[in-house]
């Protein structure tokens, strides 16, 4: 008797182990459909800090994320660049991203701009180049030539992707034009010049006027010695792949945002959104095509 009572109960034992397995596996199974509603978002170094960016940027995509049912995450990056990788790769599922930016997660991974931002109630902005206040600059870009210059980071479009080309079309190399230097951010590229660190830098115009707004530089403090042609402003892009219904919901609720809800939810003179395509940055993509970056 003793053996058959152990016997049932190794069998009742074998028994009960799938049925266990099996409650172990709808319990991941119901974490991971958790995690995956919850939504990804990312941002570029468009302030001073990636702290700064944040609290500036996280009101827009909290809307965003409460106009599709879902919590979120949002990284700050330190480039542009490196948006692009995480669009292409699935680590983000959408981004508020500059033109040039967006144009490499297009070509990288197949990213598509759903929105294009206004800011004071205009799609468009313009790359500046700035320098010390004191510079003699008669004639640009020949009275620079030989003087320290400072550009952002490649995958930046007003401060890389737009002066470089400006140059090489003119068969100006800047590199060797001036004493080159690449990679800061716009607010390390202004700062610089209104510190007399170097003699010029590139920007774009909302940068520089938010950055004397806040008192971040005075205005004094540099002058704009290039202005660019008007190059659509930054885009709001979607990851390849993302689900058809959540990229309409996502471009609705930015396309819903008027000029008294921007004031709640967006930087400071941003007023909106518009609708765009891939089409809308063919600008930028030429551009990148004529320095041989990309291929179209």
């Amino acid at each position: 008797m003793f053996k058959l009572l152990r016997s049932l109960s190794k069998l009742a034992r074998i028994l009960r182990a799938p049925a266990l397995a099996l409650v172990g596996f709808a319990a991941v199974s119901t974490v991971n459909a958790s995690a995956a509603e919850k939504i990804r978002f990312a941002v570029g170094p468009f302030q001073a800090t990636p702290g700064d960016t944040r609290k500036a940027y996280e009101p827009f995509f909290r809307h965003l994320a409460a106009a599709i049912g879902r919590d979120f995450d949002l990284v700050v990056t330190t480039d542009w660049a490196g948006i692009a990788t995480a669009l292409a790769n699935g680590q983000v599922d959408a981004a508020w991203m500059g033109p040039w930016g967006y144009v490499l997660a297009n070509k990288e991974g197949q990213a598509q701009a759903i929105a294009t931002v206004k800011y004071d109630g205009k799609p468009f902005y313009h790359a500046i180049i700035v320098g010390r206040p004191d510079l003699q600059i008669a004639k640009w870009p020949e009275d620079a030539k030989g003087l320290s210059i400072s550009f952002a980071d490649r995958g930046s479009t007003s401060g890389w992707l737009i002066p470089t080309h400006w140059f090489k079309a003119r068969d100006i190399d800047p590199k060797t034009f001036f004493t080159y230097r690449e990679g800061a951010s716009h607010p390390a590229n202004e700062v610089a010049v209104a510190n007399g660190q170097i003699d010029l830098a590139t920007d774009y115009d909302r940068n520089l006027r938010s950055m004397i707004e806040r008192k971040l530089i005075a205005a004094d403090s540099v002058k704009v010695v290039w202005t660019s042609d008007p190059l659509p402003n930054d885009a709001l892009v979607a990851r390849a792949g993302l689900d058809a219904e959540l990229v309409a919901k996502l471009r609705s609720a930015a396309l819903g945002i008027d000029e008294e809800t921007a004031k709640m939810l967006m930087p400071p003179h941003y007023t909106g959104w518009v609708p765009a395509t891939h089409q809308s940055y063919e600008p930028i993509e030429k551009a990148g095509a004529a320095l041989g970056v990309i291929k179209r």
